[in-house]
């Protein structure tokens, strides 16, 4: 009788584990340049076990660029794209694609870098005169960048896409291109050691700072067909961001996800700092605009309306 009872009380927990290991729903997921902190946060929140608890289970990959992946989020071959060039969402929609932000990614640009190696005869940005200096893909958060800093500082170089971190990397140090672009932790250790020497950083851009230059989206029928699992799913996110800046385990992850020692990953939380990741605010949404329209990205600035149906968030652009 004992027996009979303790199962007659097991059924339902057992039948409420099962049904919680049917209800994790799979969110396939873009994620552009592995290694930098930013596009860490997905993997290393599925790492730990976050986004589990939300139900969530990810299915990534791994891109060059944000721009790479418009195809196939607007296809419905993936469900949504994270850290991709503000510029690139805003280009795409102007074009008439259905496209649509949900959060924000990185405000201010603290990451990206430009660097040639340290025997090279450029030693300063005004050097790169009539020189190639490198960016990821057309429309990515490095292109919008260069772009930017070079009409700042009023150089005409060669813009040139490299294409992800690692062969942008691999290209500054053969020669294959005068200066390379990176983004941290990649080329730290090198920086430390000698071996290369940075000309110019995108937080010099100063219309990039305290402004949103990178955004996570999707598709308007992927996010009416799948808005709670991304509302799971930014919970999970946040929760992350979180953890990221308060374990150390969290660096373990990052470590072993860059491929960096220890102590690289853990200049990370200082070098990037929590604000800049905040997803829930865009900002400063009539100069990205502006500078989209000035770099031939979109014709226009959108309307309000326009700019509403883009930007599904619970907090409107500022």
């Amino acid at each position: 009788m004992r027996v009979f009872v303790a199962l007659f009380f097991s059924l339902p927990l057992a039948a409420t584990l099962a049904g919680s290991a049917i209800a994790q729903d799979t969110l396939k997921i873009a994620v552009p340049q592995r290694g930098a902190w930013d596009t860490s946060i997905t993997e290393i929140g599925s790492r730990a076990g976050i986004f589990k608890k939300h139900n969530i289970e990810t299915d990534l990959l791994f891109t060059g660029g944000g721009a790479e992946v418009q195809g196939a989020i607007i296809s419905g071959q993936m469900d949504i794209a994270v850290s991709v060039g503000f510029s690139t969402v805003l280009g795409a929609y102007a074009k008439g694609a259905p496209v649509r932000i949900f959060s924000a990614e990185t405000t201010g640009q603290p990451d990206i870098y430009w660097f040639v190696p340290a025997a090279s005869p450029i030693k300063t940005l005004a050097d790169v005169k009539g020189k190639t200096i490198g960016y990821s893909v057309s429309g990515s958060s490095s292109h919008a960048a260069l772009l930017a800093l070079l009409a700042q500082e009023n150089i005409e170089a060669k813009p040139t896409s490299t294409g992800g971190v690692t062969p942008s990397f691999t290209a500054g140090m053969t020669g294959q291109i005068d200066v390379a672009w990176s983004t941290i932790p990649i080329g730290l250790k090198e920086i430390d050691e000698g071996k290369i020497r940075v000309i110019a950083r995108a937080a010099q851009v100063k219309s990039l700072q305290n402004r949103t230059v990178r955004v996570n989206m999707t598709s308007a029928a992927t996010l009416e067909k799948k808005k709670a699992i991304i509302e799971r799913y930014m919970a999970g996110y946040k929760e992350t961001i979180d953890y990221m800046y308060s374990s150390p385990e969290a660096l373990t992850i990052f470590a072993d996800i860059a491929k960096v020692s220890p102590d690289v990953a853990k200049k990370l939380p200082g070098l990037m700092p929590k604000s800049a990741l905040n997803p829930d605010q865009i900002v400063g949404m009539g100069a990205i605009m502006a500078d989209a329209v000035a770099t031939k990205f979109m014709p226009a600035p959108l309307a309000p309306d326009k700019v509403a149906e883009l930007v599904q968030m619970r907090q409107p652009p500022k």
